[in-house]
Order: C-alpha cells, then structure tokens, then sequence
C-alpha cells in the first residue's frame, strides 16, 4: 500500500463544450478543456498582471454522460481528480501530454446557467484498479437516490 496522494482541484470554466465518444465496453468517455486563472500585482512595476492555464479534462461512465449533458461552453465548474501524464512519439519526438482524470464534478454559477438541479454535482467511484487494467471504473452516485432523479 503506497502512501502518495494523487488529487487535483480545479475551479474554471470550459473553453469549449465537451466532447462525447463511447469506448468498445460501451462506457462513455468526455473530454474537454477548462480555464484557470490568477492574478497578481507585479512588484516592481505595480501593474496588474494575469495568466491563464488551460486544464485538459477526461471524465469516464457516468460522469462522463453527465458532463457532455450538462457542461457547456463557458459554464463554471469544480473538478476534482488525479493528475496524468501520458507519453508518446510525434515524428521520432517524444512527447506529453497531461490531463486530469476527473472523478467529481460540481456545477456552480447561478442556477438560471444551469439545466437541472439534480446534476450539479455527482463523484464517480474511485475504486483502486490493478495497474495493468487501463479499463475505468464505472461511476456510483454520492447517494443512492441519485440515479432516480436524473431525467436519463
């Protein structure tokens, strides 16, 4: 039993609206992408400064059905769920690619940006799988009433 802790929390809102595919298992698989920002006084030059960093998201079973029902481009959301880091070969070049591995989402913003009370928030079952299993979890409600109110 290894001691380290892989969780990332993320409040930004999407660039774009997510993307829906199934995978051979039939499991749904969302991706899509969300901005966060700072801000800063610069301490020389007193002027305000800003960034932003662009967070790529990936959302498995359940949660990703949700994600592609109720996300939309420009809605504020809080994902929660562990760091990745995938490796691969572009014309002989290694490259990366990082992203987040989302197990909880959370709607926020107003209620009028959203279609439905009952998705704003949901966590995927974040069961531990052997190494060898590249198969995601499927997702459990956070209680068990919750299947019955979503209107799918």
């Amino acid at each position: 039993m290894s001691n380290d802790l892989n969780k990332c929390l993320f409040i930004g809102r999407l660039g774009g609206d997510p993307e829906v595919r199934y995978l051979p298992s039939g499991s749904a698989l969302a991706s899509f992408s969300i901005a966060v920002g700072e801000k800063w006084k610069d301490k020389q030059s007193g002027e305000k400064q800003e960034r932003t960093e662009w967070i790529n998201i990936t959302a498995f079973g359940k949660l990703g059905e949700i994600c592609g029902e109720y996300l939309k481009k420009g809605s504020q959301v809080m994902i929660e769920g562990k760091f990745k880091t995938d490796k691969y070969e572009k014309e002989g070049v290694t490259m990366y690619s990082t992203k987040i591995i989302a197990s909880n989402m959370q709607m926020l913003g107003s209620k009028s940006q959203h279609q439905s009370d009952q998705a704003s928030q949901y966590q995927q079952n974040n069961q531990q799988q052997p190494a060898h299993q590249q198969q995601p979890s499927q997702g459990v409600a956070r209680d068990a009433d919750f299947d019955d109110d979503i209107p799918f």
